[in-house]
């Protein structure tokens, strides 16, 4: 089988193009500078020289407070680039496994979201997320969806190095207490994908690393494994306003996983505990 990873310098499509490697899978993973993906002609012709039999695509805009400000580029790339890979790979028979987020969906009540459920999303970027989906669905029939949340890994920026970084300037720092939701390993994500993609079970999936916790308790885990005895103050969302809303509940079902026969990622403070003591120990 051969693989095209978008996105290979975000935490996400860097940690697939990792489990690609060790598992001896022929792959090649790409960035903007190697294909700019709002560019249909391009994409067409990346594709069909190098004709992978699936493509992960991860890439994303994901500035979700600068998306209110720029929602066309926003949407040029989630909506538009997402839409430029779903014709490139009907063109040549691939399957596409496109990256999408708990932002679809409007947030409210305390229930777990399935993955027919109603969407709404309250931001720019989860519409544009959404659109990218619509995109998928109308052009493919081999398709995957993945939706996730609170996404960590070791490449880039994420909340765990945040708090890490304030906790050595700070002794004590304000998170929001109402938003719930399951942060996500990358190193745990990752392997789904590549079994998915490897599948013939098309669909739309849920998938995050299991439990839920709001904001300030994730940090408080993350002082509470790293040894930091900087404290966190719970606040609620009302009280740290962005441009951007975020949905209050973010939880996912992972029935659609239960259904597809693949197994459920472990424990989020399990996955925590792996990021931190490989990453800082």
């Amino acid at each position: 089988m051969k693989i095209l990873v978008t996105g290979v310098t975000g935490q996400l499509g860097y940690d697939v193009c990792r489990v690609l490697e060790k598992r001896g899978v022929e792959h090649w993973g790409i960035g903007s500078v190697q294909l700019d993906i709002t560019d249909d002609t391009a994409v067409s012709a990346y594709l069909s020289a190098f004709h992978p039999d699936a493509v992960i695509h991860c890439a994303a805009y994901t500035a979700v407070d600068k998306a209110k400000d720029e929602r066309e580029r926003c949407f040029a790339v989630n909506e538009g680039g997402t839409r430029n890979l779903a014709r490139a790979c009907k063109a040549i028979g691939a399957k596409l496994l496109y990256l999408s987020t708990d932002y679809v969906f409007p947030g409210g009540g305390e229930h777990f979201y399935e993955t027919d459920d109603p969407t709404g999303p309250k931001n720019v970027y989860g519409a544009s997320k959404l659109a990218g989906e619509r995109a998928v669905v109308e052009t493919l029939d081999k398709y995957f969806i993945v939706r996730t949340s609170w996404v960590y890994g070791s490449n880039g920026g994420n909340f765990v190095k945040t708090m890490l970084r304030l906790s050595e300037k700070r002794d004590a720092v304000q998170v929001v207490d109402d938003q719930i939701g399951s942060p996500t390993y990358t190193a745990d994500l990752a392997p789904l994908l590549c079994n998915l993609t490897e599948s013939k079970r098309y669909g739309i999936y849920h998938a995050t690393n299991e439990g839920i916790c709001s904001w300030a308790e994730f940090a408080r885990e993350i002082f509470r494994i790293s040894g930091e005895k900087t404290t966190v103050e719970s606040i609620p969302t009302s009280e740290y306003p962005t441009p951007a809303a975020r949905p209050l509940n973010s939880r996912l079902s992972k029935a659609s996983l239960d259904a597809g026969g693949f197994a459920r990622l472990p424990d989020w403070r399990d996955a925590l505990k792996r990021f931190l003591d490989t990453e800082y120990s």
